[in-house]
C-alpha cells in the first residue's frame, strides 16, 4: 500500500518534555499574568498536548510583590475565607494581602484557572512564586519568558 499514515501522538508521563520558565511579574497584570502562567502549567501551547496528563512547564515566577491590578481592584476586591470555628469568616483586599504574603494573589489566580481535579493540584504544584527576585531554581536554568509576547 503506497499510502500515507498518520498518528495522532498521545503524550504520557514519559514521553512529555517538561522544561523551567522562567516569568517576570514586574509591572504585568495579575489576571492576564495568572491566564499565560497557567497555559504554560498546562502545556496547552505544545504540539502534543494531551489533556489527561500533565505536560506543561515548571514555572518559576519572580517580583510577585510587584504585579498589579487595573482599576480600584486593588482595594475594592475581597478574598474571602474561613476559618473553621463559628464566625470565622475573614476578608481581605489584594492590598492586604501583598503586604502578608505577595505570593499568594497570583498563587491564588493561578489555582482558580487550573482543572479542579488531582491533575489540576499536580500541575500546580509545578509552580514558584517568589516575591523578590532571588529563586532557589537557579541550578534547572530556567529560560525567560516574557508573557505579553506569548500567543
Amino acid at each position: 500500500m503506497n499510502t500515507l499514515t498518520y498518528r495522532t501522538i498521545s503524550a504520557n508521563k514519559a514521553t512529555a518534555q517538561k522544561k523551567w520558565v522562567l516569568v517576570d511579574a514586574e509591572n504585568q497584570t495579575v489576571g492576564r499574568l495568572a491566564s499565560e502562567i497557567a497555559s504554560l502549567l498546562r502545556g496547552k501551547y505544545k504540539t502534543n498536548f494531551t489533556p489527561h496528563v500533565d505536560c506543561g512547564d515548571n514555572v518559576v515566577v519572580i517580583n510577585a510583590d510587584k504585579a498589579r491590578f487595573t482599576g480600584k481592584k486593588k482595594n475594592d476586591k475581597v478574598y474571602v475565607h474561613h476559618t473553621g470555628y463559628p464566625g470565622g469568616q475573614r476578608f481581605a483586599t489584594p492590598a492586604q494581602m501583598f503586604q502578608r504574603r505577595p505570593c499568594f494573589v497570583i498563587e491564588h489566580a493561578v489555582k482558580g484557572m487550573l482543572p479542579k481535579s488531582i491533575l489540576g493540584s499536580q500541575m500546580f504544584r509545578n509552580l514558584h512564586v517568589y516575591a523578590g527576585t532571588e529563586h532557589p531554581h537557579q541550578a534547572q536554568n530556567p529560560s525567560p519568558i516574557n508573557v505579553k509576547d506569548l500567543k
